[in-house]
């Protein structure tokens, strides 16, 4: 099945984002062996350039290591993959407080939507 992209943006930094994500939470795991770069270029549809260049973005970020004639592993550093995660976590809630503003929320009143939301009300 091949991966759903957003025009607006290149793929390599979309796949890199998607392997991203799946390393801070943990789908792939410290240590993991990935995919090959042919496997992952299969699984995403798309040429197998792209997914090097990704690959090579999150190695040159820390993501990824390579061991040669082995293949590339998710780092084991949790220091960077904790600090990510709070990272997006902040975007996330940038963007939830500033659309909650928008629509007219005043920002006392959004600890209690926010509540009433995980309360299933």
């Amino acid at each position: 099945m091949t991966w759903k992209f957003d025009n607006n943006f290149p793929i390599y930094i979309q796949i890199a984002n998607t392997i991203k994500l799946q390393i801070v939470t943990e789908q792939l795991k410290p240590g993991n062996k990935l995919p090959t770069v042919r496997d992952l270029a299969e699984i995403a549809g798309v040429n197998p350039n792209t997914v090097q260049r990704a690959l090579s973005d999150l190695e040159s970020e820390g993501f990824v290591y390579s061991v040669r004639t082995t293949g590339r592993f998710v780092t084991d550093n949790l220091k960077l993959i904790q600090q990510t995660r709070v990272s997006l976590a902040k975007d996330k809630l940038e963007s939830f407080v500033t659309n909650m503003l928008n629509l007219g929320f005043k920002q006392e009143e959004l600890v209690q939507q926010l509540e009433n939301y995980l309360k299933g009300e």
